[in-house]
């Protein structure tokens, strides 16, 4: 069982900046993939980014491509998403979550992990809010 605790949503004008962080904890992440994913009001929920543990190789959706940024912190079990540039369609609940790949973590690239279904564990979510 992995834990995950977001932190860092908040209010931020059109082109301001903001740091999520995702705090994990319970399992080690060698064979784990974490991800960002959001979801805005009336939306279904979509991919935003996500890094792999071990290599930190990274993948993002075409939306914020540019703009955010996400890695890992080993040291801390935790993953950051530093957003930049922020629109008002970044509105969103911001949701981490965990990809166990287990034996085919070696095999997998990152860029194949963008859909909710394939991902194990998820934090409860944080609140970003973009005005203009």
């Amino acid at each position: 069982q992995v834990q995950l605790v977001e932190s860092g949503g908040g209010l931020v004008q059109a082109g301001g900046s903001l740091r999520l962080s995702c705090a994990a904890s319970g399992r080690r992440l060698n064979r784990y993939i974490l991800g960002w994913f959001r979801q805005a009001p009336g939306k279904e929920r979509e991919f935003v980014a996500a890094v792999k543990w071990v290599s930190g190789s990274t993948y993002y959706a075409d939306s914020v491509k540019g703009r955010f940024t996400i890695w890992r912190e080993n040291a801390t079990n935790t993953v950051h998403l530093q957003m930049n540039g922020l629109e008002q369609d970044d509105t969103a609940v911001y949701y981490c979550a965990a990809d166990n790949l287990g034996t085919a973590y070696f095999g997998t690239e990152v860029r194949g992990r963008i859909h909710e279904d394939t991902y194990d564990y998820w934090g409860q979510g944080t609140r970003v809010t973009v005005s203009s």
